[in-house]
């Protein structure tokens, strides 16, 4: 009578099949961060974003930027700006410039509340803190913060975000903001770091951003910082629709043209102003 075969296959062990899991997750893991990081993948759907509704620089850490957000949209931005460029955080972003660009059509890209926003930052700053080192660099943004953020509080605004050197906050006025602003500016003209005497640049517009958490974003925000960027050491550049805000007697304005218009309405219009004695 012949003998019964043995079987050599070993019995699988739920520990086994658990190690075959993650051995075959490890794999999977590996082989879609490849794909994620293919250089040319991630250049295909960069070019497909320029071509998509809405704004390509959705993720403009001017616009989305900032610490201490709640998980909200404008915070989820900023984390998928901040890291590495991915195909999924491309196709990401793309499938938000649609959403923004739909939200905009619908009357929903905007708040109901008419706010001036205004961005600032530091001339020079870059330049004077590579030389300077970190711990100068940081002593004087604390100096800078203690002397113009007290000033929005007192004229009815709030710092939303600070962003490196500068910061956006929102008022319940133009008027507001341009107290803010010139106030400010006087209280940094009595300080100085290590040689460098801080002087801001600024832009303030007048719109209807939309508010998510504690951060606004929407066409309006965008166009806030297109017009801080236009500003020259100094200067204090308004769009259109935040000097019609402002009292013409109290201002001296003169219409200025900015290099990047992307973003902004064809027919805007950016003026710099000084406050009449």
């Amino acid at each position: 009578m012949p003998r019964a075969r043995r079987n050599r296959k070993q019995k699988s062990t739920p520990e086994s099949q658990a190690e075959r899991l993650v051995q075959a997750g490890e794999q999977l893991a590996a082989t879609g961060k490849r794909i994620n990081r293919d250089p040319r993948l991630i250049s295909i759907v960069r070019s497909l974003r320029r071509v998509l509704p809405g704004d390509d620089r959705v993720a403009d850490p001017t616009e989305f930027g900032g610490t201490n957000q709640p998980r909200a949209v404008s915070g989820l931005l900023s984390e998928i700006s901040g890291e590495r460029p991915g195909v999924l955080g491309q196709a990401g972003l793309g499938a938000l410039q649609v959403w923004q660009s739909i939200s905009e059509a619908q009357g929903r890209g905007r708040g109901k509340t008419e706010l001036a926003i205004a961005f600032t930052d530091l001339v020079d700053f870059s330049s004077w803190a590579l030389g300077a080192g970190d711990d100068a660099a940081i002593e004087l943004l604390r100096d800078v913060s203690v002397a113009i953020e007290p000033p929005v509080k007192t004229h009815g605004g709030q710092v939303v975000k600070r962003l490196g050197d500068g910061m956006m906050a929102v008022f319940k006025s133009a008027e507001g903001a341009l107290a803010a602003i010139t106030e400010g500016r006087e209280r940094l003209s009595e300080l100085e770091v290590d040689g460098y005497e801080p002087q801001i640049r600024a832009g303030v517009h007048v719109g209807k951003p939309r508010k998510v958490g504690k951060d606004y974003f929407g066409i309006d925000v965008n166009i806030a910082a297109r017009v801080a960027a236009g500003a020259k050491g100094g200067e204090l550049l308004v769009s259109d629709a935040a000097l019609a805000a402002l009292d013409g007697a109290s201002v001296r304005a003169k219409e200025r043209e900015i290099l990047d218009a992307k973003g902004v309405p064809a027919d805007f219009r950016v003026y710099a102003i000084t406050p009449k004695s």
